[in-house]
């Protein structure tokens, strides 16, 4: 049995309490967050977590195995270097830390400490991205030409980090999982609607190697809560709807082909678009955050790597991240990785 502490019981803390609490190998024990009324609240709905407004307490509980850390960004590189260095494993919502030389710091003192550190990039546990995954890894689309991602809604509004920040570490890490590695390239341009000192919404262009582009819109301020991914193939083409809960993958039987290979005039040359079906695959709506929590607990019991989740794919998350907030600061420049 795996006993788990967790850092922070804001939006994303409680969750972690209740599926931590509902697994047969971990058990939470222990929580912290600065605020009593939320202590209060998950006493009266989690009796046998103890509760405490000091972090402190988890770190010095030797009975405490791993720790979950839930809080806001800028102290994910704090607690989990601590808690890494009292010898326990470490789960962070991203994104990891905002510095890359944080990123590689935490990496290395886990592996020094031969401890579990695993990024909480929820989406590669989601079961409609793992269909997308296989639609790529299986050639059925054929060459990727292009994929773009919508993530917006009218809030929650943030202050310590921006939309970018704050939204964009799920797309990029899902196109980082898509196209086995790191955008080669970025632009951005975001901008300050409520004018606050972060930007409300963004839109980035990465560049993936194989020519592959990949679009990424996030926004605070849009009237629909959108959770969408197209990817447009040579063969096929393919549409992802988190918010569907009937038939969240689409797998469209189109594409364009030209009419010869060989011809004299530029009106002799056409592009046809061939139509055919579209097939709904049947898809799990098995809830990613219990099978990201549960995949993080089976590492820390079996002492394997989180390979799908670690410290270096967050160091890439961080890296692209900042590498796109440099390109909002040229006005859109493209920024090599």
């Amino acid at each position: 049995m795996i006993n788990i502490g967790v850092i922070g019981c804001g939006q994303w803390g409680p969750n972690h309490i209740r599926i931590f609490s509902q697994l047969p190998n971990s058990r939470a024990v222990m929580c912290a967050d600065l605020s009593g009324q939320r202590l209060k609240t998950i006493q009266e709905n989690f009796s046998r977590v103890k509760t405490t407004t000091d972090y402190k307490d988890i770190l010095k509980d030797t009975d405490i195995h791993a720790v979950c850390i839930a809080s806001p960004t800028n102290t994910h590189f704090h607690f989990a270097k601590e808690a890494l260095e009292h010898g326990k494993h470490v789960f962070c919502e991203k994104p990891l830390a905002l510095k890359t030389e944080e990123c590689a710091h935490l990496e290395q003192l886990a592996a020094q400490k031969k401890k579990v550190l695993m990024v909480g990039h929820v989406f590669l546990f989601n079961a409609g991205i793992r269909q997308l995954k296989e639609y790529i890894r299986s050639g059925e689309l054929g060459r990727v030409h292009y994929a773009h991602s919508t993530r917006t809604n009218l809030g929650p509004f943030r202050y310590d980090v921006s939309a970018l920040w704050d939204l964009a570490p799920h797309d990029i890490s899902i196109f980082n999982y898509l196209f086995d590695g790191s955008p080669v390239n970025v632009s951005a341009r975001g901008q300050k609607c409520l004018g606050t000192e972060r930007d409300d919404l963004a839109f980035c262009s990465l560049e993936y190697p194989g020519n592959a582009i990949a679009n990424v819109h996030v926004s605070w301020i849009d009237p629909r809560k959108v959770r969408q991914i197209t990817i447009v193939g040579e063969k096929k083409m393919v549409t992802w709807d988190d918010l569907d809960d009937v038939g969240p993958i689409k797998l469209y039987d189109k594409h364009v082909e030209k009419s010869g290979a060989y011809y004299l005039t530029y009106g002799e040359f056409k592009l046809l678009s061939k139509e055919g079906g579209i097939t709904i695959p049947r898809v799990d709506l098995i809830e990613p955050l219990k099978t990201q929590d549960q995949y993080f607990v089976d590492c820390v019991e079996r002492g394997v790597p989180p390979d799908l989740a670690d410290a270096g794919k967050g160091l890439d998350v961080v890296k692209t991240l900042i590498a796109l907030q440099n390109s909002i600061e040229r006005q859109g420049a493209c920024v090599e990785l």
